[in-house]
């Protein structure tokens, strides 16, 4: 035993060793570079591209987040066969393997398929797109990411979601035209319903010459129900996607002000305590 390892020339297998940590660190670099230089490429392209075919900003993004995705898979593919081929490895016979080991793998990964098969529809129907406000497979959020297997939502709260999917089986797409902004207004009963519907509909009139977010309104209905100690008013605008909601604050704020300097009532509950004095 003693015999065999002093036979052993160190000298070699440390050159050797040396000469593939060299080409593994070169291998690195390459890569790295290819990665970085193809990005740009890609990024530049799709720029190019969605500037003269007039494509959505989200669409565009989706698409190059799903190109550049692939150029990662296909270089991390490369590195693997040169690595496996400077450690001595028969490349063919573990791709020939690898494809036999893929076809049995494949009949029980039936959700895998299916989860790339639904991404590839979602994509090409354009049913969402980076940045939509989406509702599916229970979850409410903006999409940041929509893949070949999975679709990254980031919900409201800051929690980011990973769907597969296959689990996208409806979809509820909130970014497509316009949004609307609705304000229900509660007054007393024993208020003027026509001055109160003309001073908030002034009211609206001036929030929309101030605010670029609203397309179209707000107008006020008119009564919407009759409530225990209210009457509802509705008032309903357009707005650009999804600018709804701070339309809908400064429309109540607006509101608020206007309908208490006209001394018009909003209802409240109010609570009375009642003492008894001795006698």
């Amino acid at each position: 035993m003693n015999d065999w390892i002093r036979n052993i020339d160190w000298g070699e297998i440390f050159v050797a060793v040396g000469i593939i940590a060299l080409q593994l660190i070169a291998i690195f670099i390459a890569f790295t570079i290819a990665k970085s230089i193809g990005s740009k490429l890609i990024k530049n392209a799709f720029n190019r591209f969605s500037e003269k075919e007039n494509m959505s900003v989200g669409r565009a993004e989706t698409l190059q987040r799903l190109t550049l995705s692939i150029l990662s898979y296909v270089l991390g593919f490369i590195v693997i066969v040169i690595v496996f081929e400077i450690f001595g490895l028969d490349v063919k016979g573990l791709i020939a393997g690898a494809g036999i080991l893929g076809l049995a793998i494949g009949f029980g990964a039936q959700g895998l398929v299916s989860d790339v098969v639904t991404g590839f529809f979602l994509l090409l129907e354009k049913q969402l797109e980076v940045g939509d406000y989406v509702t599916t497979a229970g979850y409410d959020g903006i999409v940041e990411e929509v893949g070949l297997r999975t679709t990254k939502i980031r919900s409201f709260d800051g929690t980011l979601n990973y769907i597969p999917n296959r689990e996208i089986s409806s979809l509820s797409n909130h970014s497509r035209g316009n949004m609307r902004a609705l304000v229900d207004i509660g007054i007393s009963y024993d208020d003027n319903i026509d001055k109160a519907i003309e001073v908030m509909q002034q009211t609206c009139d001036k929030v929309a010459a101030e605010e670029e977010a609203i397309v179209e309104g707000p107008s006020v209905l008119g009564v919407q129900t009759l409530g225990a100690s209210d009457v509802v008013l509705r008032v309903i605008c357009k707005t650009e996607n999804m600018q709804q909601w701070a339309v809908e604050r400064k429309l109540r704020q607006a509101l608020k002000q206007a309908l208490d300097e006209n001394g018009i009532e909003i209802p409240y509950p109010h609570q009375v305590n009642i003492t008894k004095e001795k006698a």
